[in-house]
């Protein structure tokens, strides 16, 4: 353990933690825009600088030392944040009521937290890069507007879903977070899985449906066997919203792009909710009792009929490991071993 002296808190850190880290576990609240646990550090919004041992570094990089001295909030902290802030500021799009991060949104705390008001925002120069929506992704659209630059979304496609389909590119003021050639999202090698979504700070990247759920529901993923634990956004009785369960040893929160955006069946008006039967030419609605004696009486027929070796039976892979195991160990115990999964057609 490393003991290190915070504003002038005695605490213990870890060795081979941050300033950040063991501020945060300590309770005390250094903002950061570019920082996220699930990544590498960047420093690139430098709005975690403090003062270590008279120095200015960035908290979420530097590691603590034994007999380390921090302060967060000097005369200087505050001007270098506040001028950092006001530089993101300048060329970000002021309309917040509209975006979907609208009091979630790492820029609006820190603005909140440095000090930034109505008559701050007057003095600053404006420049806005005029770059269009891309909206090319049927799940979520990129807004170089809301964009700043941390990073976070190029370190999240890179470093979790291990694609690299995003960098920075241009320079100056043209800076912009782009896929190779500049094209739209469709034309890259974006898979869609939404992880630089999830984590990105403002509103640059956001769903093309957005609703706020009423409350949460722990779920399973039923995509296929991985078992991915998930929680579902509920309003009303919609789904309005998936994200990954981050304690989950399965995924740790991970998500493809069927099980983050893969929801819409789920309310579709004709998804089936009950068996159904054929009798006469039609389906009608049957009990799985029924449904069920019916399949036994079918299969008993055909193997009375013509053998075992008649029947075939085809599993699915959004069935979990167990339940194709089960699934082709009844089918065996008819007599035959016509079993095949849809994984592999």
């Amino acid at each position: 353990m490393i003991n290190l002296t915070i504003n002038g808190v005695k605490i213990e850190a870890e060795e081979g933690m941050t300033i950040y880290e063991a501020a945060q576990k300590a309770g005390i609240y250094i903002p950061v825009l570019c920082y996220h646990p699930d990544l590498s550090t960047f420093g690139a919004c430098r709005v975690c600088m403090v003062e270590a041992n008279g120095n200015l570094v960035t908290a979420c990089r530097l590691p603590v030392e034994e007999g380390m001295e921090v302060q967060t909030n000097t005369r200087e902290v505050q001007e270098v944040r506040l001028f950092n802030v006001e530089l993101i500021l300048a060329n970000h799009n002021q309309d917040c009521q509209t975006c979907v991060r609208n009091n979630n949104c790492k820029l609006q705390e820190v603005s909140s937290f440095v000090g930034i008001d109505l008559q701050r925002m007057e003095r600053i120069r404006r420049f806005q890069v005029e770059t269009p929506v891309d909206d090319s992704n049927p799940f979520f659209h990129r807004d170089h507007s809301r964009c700043i630059l941390c990073g976070i979304c190029i370190r999240a496609c890179e470093e979790v879903n291990g694609v690299a389909a995003l960098d920075f590119a241009f320079r100056g003021y043209n800076t912009a977070v782009s896929v190779a050639g500049n094209k739209p999202l469709t034309e890259s090698s974006c898979e869609s899985c939404g992880e630089c979504m999830e984590r990105c700070p403002t509103g640059a990247l956001a769903p093309v449906k957005q609703k706020t759920p009423e409350r949460e529901v722990a779920s399973v993923c039923p995509y296929c066997g991985v078992g991915c634990n998930i929680f579902l956004g509920v309003r009303g009785k919609q789904i309005v919203g998936v994200r990954g369960d981050k304690e989950s040893p399965v995924n740790h929160g991970e998500l493809c792009v069927k099980g983050r955006f893969g929801y819409d069946f789920v309310n579709h008006p004709e998804r089936l909710q009950k068996p159904l039967i054929k009798k006469k030419g039609e389906f009608v609605e049957a009990s799985w009792d029924e449904a069920l004696d019916l399949v036994a009486e079918r299969f008993k027929g055909i193997t009375d009929k013509n053998g075992p070796n008649a029947l075939g039976a085809l599993s699915s892979a959004r069935c979990s490991n167990e339940d194709n195991y089960l699934f082709q160990k009844l089918i065996r115990s008819l007599g035959t071993n016509n079993v095949d999964h849809c994984a592999r057609l």
